[in-house]
């Protein structure tokens, strides 16, 4: 009878666990983040071949854990980049946002998002390498394969803990960040869900080279009156420094210009940012679960929340 009980407690445990989330798995980080900063992907540049890949690569794993469709044509969000910085024949270039919703029923949206374009050869300006690098693949492992990576976990963690949370969630893989914060500019000039029913905003950009010394940097923190309420009993294996402004850096910029409350997770400037360097191999996998497992804590949190207001700090 004993070992019954303790069969039906295993069950119970188990069961509760299945439903209060899945753990960020460390095999799928570096299966994205090795897939997108393959050389084959010769850099990601908006308009290439190469980003439309990536892009079906996004798509396929929406499709996989069922994530409504919630661009213009399926989960595509179309249009024309320019590329200013230098001048180029190909100056318009045709890029896509991807985009996938767990629609919930409930009244308010929560944006979780990442871009999914680099500097391609580091060709239409961009590049930090000496100019004998130009023409190189520039692989953007961190930047920002890492945060697709992580919007691809916490769609499926999301999309497969058999919870149906007190808000939706909608994720958008952002183009032409690069070139300018254009896909997330776009989006939230042409939104694909009512946008004054957007609660708030995370943005994942470089999230994989995790420094002890230097932690990782949260930005946004006082965009809304919730943040505070929210972080209070968050406790993480990983630092973290809280930042209040909202402008600037990332594709969270172009909500916090709509008067949406933010959150930019960040884990800073490295030798190898916007060079041939940026390689899958130098990822701190551990700290970004750590980042990812941190970033779900928040989201939860903001669950218990009310609707958030909004907070001007820059």
């Amino acid at each position: 009878m004993k070992n019954l009980s303790l069969f039906f407690y295993f069950v119970f445990a188990c069961n509760i666990l299945s439903s209060y989330g899945q753990d960020i798995e460390i095999k799928n980080l570096k299966k994205h983040i090795y897939y997108l900063a393959d050389d084959k992907m010769k850099g990601r540049g908006t308009g290439s071949v190469e980003l439309d890949q990536a892009a079906q690569y996004i798509e396929k794993y929406f499709k996989k854990y069922k994530l409504t469709p919630k661009g213009d044509h399926g989960y595509r969000q179309e249009f024309e980049a320019r590329v200013r910085r230098v001048k180029v024949t190909d100056s318009i270039r045709r890029a896509q946002n991807i985009i996938g919703f767990i629609d919930n029923g409930a009244p308010y949206t929560i944006v979780i998002g990442a871009h999914y374009d680099h500097l391609g050869l580091g060709d239409f300006g961009g590049s930090r390498d000496t100019i004998t690098n130009i023409g190189m693949i520039h692989n953007g492992a961190d930047d920002n394969a890492s945060g697709v990576a992580g919007l691809l976990e916490l769609a499926r963690v999301y999309a497969t803990n058999d919870i149906k949370e007190k808000y939706n969630l909608l994720f958008i893989a952002f183009s032409a960040e690069e070139l300018g914060l254009l896909g997330s500019k776009y989006w939230t000039e042409h939104p694909t869900v009512p946008i004054e029913k957007i609660d708030w905003m995370l943005n994942m950009d470089m999230i994989g080279r995790y420094n002890k010394d230097n932690g990782l940097a949260i930005i946004g923190y006082g965009t809304s009156s919730s943040f505070p309420s929210i972080f209070k009993d968050i406790t993480s294996s990983i630092k973290f420094n809280l930042s209040k402004d909202g402008n600037g850096g990332s594709d969270q910029t172009s909500f916090y210009k709509k008067n949406i409350p933010v959150l930019f997770f960040h884990t800073g400037g490295h030798d190898d940012y916007h060079k041939i360097g940026d390689d899958a191999d130098k990822v701190n996998y551990e700290a970004l679960k750590s980042i990812l497992q941190l970033e779900i804590e928040v989201i939860n949190n903001s669950m218990k929340e009310g609707k958030m207001d909004f907070i001007w700090t820059n």
